[in-house]
């Protein structure tokens, strides 16, 4: 397998998001209760990440922008209350901090520091990680993003995308990350390689068709098969 370069999914592959995405929501709302206590009572965490949901699911077409979706969840919270100019932006940036606020995994970095000196790496997410914020940026040749691109994995759209900043074609790529249909199915179907983060060692799920080409306990994994094969 010629791999020349990396493309690589960061929520849950890098750093477990779930832990940062309660603190920025808990935060969010101890902003509220301190401020605007009426909104914090009508629409505390559960109802608001409700909320969220059905902004979710009613406004498809941003599917791939979860600031956007974000956005209208807490201007719609502000309305039913009876305020008609949320604060959006402080309300942002209290939940864009916080979330961006993650502990990486312990094999992560040391793994994407070695990689990093050989390959080019793009950074490749539905999401709204920030590579500065997290303080990896040097590690990546590009960034590309959902919001960015309009089209979400498993989209090929979002990989082609990577693969032309790299200047690469797909088969000269292999893809990283954690979910199976988001990123290997998606990977495979733009013609790339795949490599599944499988840190809890479920099966690989047969409905999703043909496995990835590799299938990785972690990021240390990862890098030593690399350098094993030169």
């Amino acid at each position: 397998m010629r791999i020349r370069a990396l493309t690589l999914d960061l929520d849950d592959t890098l750093w477990p998001v779930l832990p940062a995405l309660e603190r920025a929501d808990r935060e969010v709302d101890a902003y509220l209760r301190q401020h605007y206590p009426d909104v914090a009572r009508a629409w505390p965490i559960p109802a608001m990440r409700a909320l969220r949901a059905e902004v979710a699911a009613e406004r498809t077409d941003l599917a791939h922008d979860f600031t956007a979706q974000r956005h209208i969840t807490m201007q719609r919270a502000f309305t039913a209350c009876g305020i008609d100019q949320a604060p959006l932006e402080v309300l942002w940036e209290i939940y864009f901090s916080a979330r961006n606020s993650v502990e990486l995994y312990p094999d992560s970095l040391p793994a994407l520091q070695r990689i990093a000196e050989r390959w080019p790496v793009v950074s490749l997410t539905n999401g709204n990680a920030d590579l500065d914020r997290i303080g990896i940026r040097e590690h990546f040749a590009h960034h590309v993003s959902a919001r960015d691109t309009g089209t979400p994995k498993p989209d090929a759209r979002i990989f082609l995308a990577a693969a032309a900043q790299l200047g690469l074609e797909p088969s000269d790529i292999l893809h990283v990350g954690d979910d199976p249909e988001l990123d290997v199915v998606g990977a495979r179907e733009a013609g790339m390689r795949t490599a599944w983060i499988n840190r809890a060692r479920h099966p690989w799920p047969g409905a999703l068709g043909a496995a990835p080409d590799l299938d990785l306990r972690d990021m240390k994994a990862l890098v030593d098969w690399l350098e094993a094969q030169g």
